[in-house]
């Protein structure tokens, strides 16, 4: 396995994006539901995946700004969303600036400030930063969603950033980037996967009250076709033997699943569709990277435990 392997695999998917986007066309043209959405998010995934590809073969500086990016604007999202207190502004612009501090850690590869640093430090001294308005009402709600929203939105979606640090091994001299590749590209296919077998062939609702176009079908059908892929390409770029690729075939589909349906709950507790509008057919950037928040840390805690 070498560097050359990720061109292969970028080019590879590209090609299935192609073919996906021909389906789909076909699809809408013969089937008698209606395929707009579908349509337009694949129309999406042709931008996304160009500024994926561009960034990631660039360099890992990039790459790691990128996703620092990705936070911003997630968190963005999410703070546009909550209810805030006007004595909470202050607060914000702490939890905003925690963003380029946290993947600086990332871009300096200093692990026990990356895994501490949000988690320990941000959590104690926001509620810090609150109290100096002196506003007790609302506090225990406010530290909380604040609390949460950083470790959803740039926590979490870090480990993905701290992927590329990893270095190469004998047994995979593509190193940090062909696992972060691996990542988005099972997590990404994965919701795909789920959405279109739902959409195909969904009958049984999974969590009718959270996310009510959730269904077993969709679910099962996106997790079987994500360990199939998973299999095939883990000897491509990452060291797993078959026992690991069969692990994180199961891992990524269902821990994507659980994030997306709690993004899910939290807007239907907000009463809002989407948590923007930036992606047209995929709402906001926390509607598409909802399923990482959960696949990126777990997944690379995963990886660092068996293999670094």
């Amino acid at each position: 396995m070498t560097l050359a392997t990720i061109h292969w695999v970028l080019i590879g998917i590209w090609a299935l994006l192609a073919v996906a986007s021909a389906i789909v066309f076909t699809i809408s043209r013969l089937s008698g539901k209606d395929m707009s959405e579908l349509v337009q998010r694949t129309m999406s995934w042709w931008v996304m995946v160009a500024i994926f590809t561009v960034a990631f073969l660039v360099s890992n500086t990039i790459s790691i700004i990128v996703f620092a990016l990705i936070s911003f604007l997630a968190l963005k999202e999410y703070f546009s969303m909550i209810p805030t207190r006007r004595a909470d502004r202050r607060v914000l612009f702490w939890a905003y600036l925690s963003i380029p501090v946290q993947y600086f850690w990332v871009y300096d590869g200093y692990y026990g400030m990356f895994a501490v640093f949000i988690p320990v430090y941000m959590f104690l001294f926001l509620p810090v930063a609150s109290l100096l308005s002196q506003q007790t009402e609302g506090f225990l709600r406010a530290v909380g969603t604040l609390n949460w929203g950083l470790m959803l939105c740039v926590f979490s979606i870090s480990h993905a950033a701290f992927l590329l640090i990893l270095p190469a091994t004998p047994d995979n001299a593509t190193g940090g980037p062909g696992l972060l590749l691996f990542l988005i590209f099972l997590t990404q296919f994965n919701d795909v996967a789920q959405y279109t077998w739902g959409k195909l062939f969904g009958r049984h609702k999974i969590l009718p009250g959270v996310s009510p176009n959730k269904t077993w079908e969709g679910f099962l059908g996106g997790v079987v076709t994500t360990f199939v892929l998973a299999l095939l390409t883990a000897p491509l770029v990452t060291p797993f033997d078959l026992v690991h690729a069969a692990a994180a075939g199961l891992l990524i589909p269902v821990a994507g699943f659980v994030g997306d349906v709690t993004v899910s709950a939290l807007k239907r507790d907000l009463g809002v569709k989407d948590t923007g509008s930036l992606i047209p057919g995929h709402g906001g950037i926390l509607d598409r990277i909802d399923s990482l928040t959960y696949t990126a840390p777990l997944f690379f805690h995963f990886t660092r435990y068996f293999y670094y």
